[in-house]
C-alpha cells in the first residue's frame, strides 16, 4: 500500500470532523510531506470507495476546502429528520447589491449606489451582519472609501467552490434573451381555412396615415365601442422576498444590476 493509501483514513477523519470546509493547506499542516495533489488523489479514492459501497454521501470541494455532503436523493430524509431548512432570505435589493459586489469586488459603496441608483447603507449593513460580505481595505481614491468583497460564507450560501465558478454575465444575458424570445408572439399569422389568407400584423403606431379612415370603431348598435381601461401600473416588487433556490429570479436580478454606466 502506498503512502496515499496509508493517509486515506487520516484525511477522511480530518474532513469528517471539520465543521467547516477543510482547506488542503490545513491538512498539509497536520500531515507531513503531503502535497495538494496527494490530497486530491486521496479524496478521489475515498469517493470511489463510497460509490462502490453505495454510500449516501461524498466529499467535494467547496469554498476552497473539502467537505462531506449528502447526495441529493437522500437529502430530503435528512431535512425531515432535522426539521430545519436554511431560513436566510434575501430581498431583491440585497441580491442586487450582493451581485454587484461579487462581480466587481473589491468595490466601494459609492460604486454600488451608482449602479443601483439608490442608497444602499442598510442593505450593506445586513449583508455584513450575515457575513456574506466583509471589508477589503480602503480604495486609493479621494477620501479613501471602504472596499467590500464576498466571503467564504457567500460561497457556501450559493454552493460554489470559487468566485470564478459563478455564471458569467454573458451566460446570464443569453438565458434572459432566450426566455424573452420564447414569450414573444409569432407574426404574421395566416388563416387559410376558407381559402382566404388573413395576415395579422403588429399594432400600428398612434396617429393615422394619409388616406386612412378616421371613423371610430362602432358596435352593432351604432354606438362607439367601449374603450378598454388603462392597465394599472405594476407594483414595485423590490422588497419581495426571494428564496435562494429561485435561480432564474436571481439571474434576472443580477443581470439588471450590471447595466452599468460605463
Amino acid at each position: 500500500m502506498n503512502n496515499n493509501g496509508l493517509r486515506l483514513p487520516i484525511i477522511e477523519s480530518l474532513i469528517l470532523s471539520s465543521p467547516e470546509p477543510l482547506p488542503a493547506r490545513k491538512i498539509s499542516e497536520i500531515i507531513d510531506d503531503i502535497s495538494p495533489g496527494d490530497i486530491e488523489e486521496v479524496v478521489e479514492l475515498l469517493n470511489e470507495r463510497y460509490m462502490q459501497n453505495d454510500s449516501s454521501f461524498r466529499i467535494r470541494q467547496i469554498a476552497g476546502g473539502y467537505q462531506v455532503y449528502i447526495l441529493e436523493s437522500y437529502s430530503r430524509y435528512v431535512e425531515e429528520l432535522l426539521t430545519r431548512r436554511r431560513n436566510i432570505r434575501l430581498t431583491r435589493a440585497a441580491l442586487e447589491t450582493l451581485a454587484i459586489i461579487a462581480y466587481r469586488q473589491p468595490v466601494t459603496k459609492t460604486d454600488i449606489e451608482t449602479i443601483r441608483g439608490v442608497a444602499s447603507d442598510s442593505v450593506i449593513h445586513t449583508l455584513l451582519e450575515r457575513k456574506l460580505i466583509t471589508l477589503a481595505g480602503r480604495a486609493e481614491t479621494v477620501g479613501r472609501p471602504l472596499l467590500y468583497r464576498t466571503t467564504d460564507e457567500f460561497l457556501r450560501f450559493f454552493n460554489v467552490n470559487r468566485i470564478e465558478d459563478l455564471p458569467r454575465m454573458e451566460e446570464i444575458e443569453e438565458l434572459l434573451a432566450s426566455e424573452e424570445s420564447d414569450g414573444q408572439p409569432s407574426l404574421p399569422l395566416a388563416d387559410r381555412s376558407n381559402g382566404a389568407e388573413i395576415i395579422v400584423s403588429p399594432a400600428e403606431p398612434s396617429g393615422s396615415e394619409p388616406g386612412e379612415s378616421d371613423a371610430e370603431e362602432s358596435d352593432e348598435t351604432g354606438e362607439p365601442a367601449e374603450a378598454y381601461p388603462e392597465p394599472e401600473p405594476a407594483e414595485d416588487q423590490s422588497d419581495d422576498y426571494i428564496d435562494e433556490k429561485e435561480t432564474v429570479g436571481e439571474a434576472q436580478s443580477w443581470s439588471r444590476s450590471f447595466k452599468t454606466q460605463e
